[in-house]
């Protein structure tokens, strides 16, 4: 998995991004285990998440930060990006940002399929 820290800050809130191949449900779930062990990653306020699987459909988890998920699902249908996980973090700061907690979410996922060469 690769793993992206410190993407972007605002107003106390700290993002990253993570992708990896993931093939079912079991997968999804090891990878969100597996960035969990690290120690500041199980600090996290949040791990939004979403994968398309060839043989499960489209899946995706807010993880406490509505609407995040369909954000990061919405972009890798649009990158026809399959069998992968992308997991945006953030580490809530203290303040509420309202909407651009979405451009953020965008922001981060953007980073994770440029990291996959599946950027735009």
């Amino acid at each position: 998995m690769v793993v992206l820290e410190d993407i972007l800050r605002d107003r106390g809130s700290r993002y990253a991004a993570s992708v990896g191949p993931v093939a079912n449900r079991a997968g999804i779930d090891a990878a969100l285990a597996e960035l969990r062990k690290r120690r500041k990653f199980a600090r996290a306020t949040h791990h939004s998440w979403a994968a398309v699987l060839r043989d499960g459909g489209p899946l995706k988890g807010d993880d406490g930060e509505a609407g995040a998920g369909a954000v990061i699902l919405k972009m890798l249908e649009r990158a026809e990006l399959m069998d992968h996980i992308v997991i945006v973090t953030r580490w809530y700061g203290g303040v509420h940002l309202g909407g651009d907690r979405f451009a953020h979410v965008v922001t981060c996922t953007r980073a994770a399929l440029d990291a996959l060469g599946k950027g735009r």
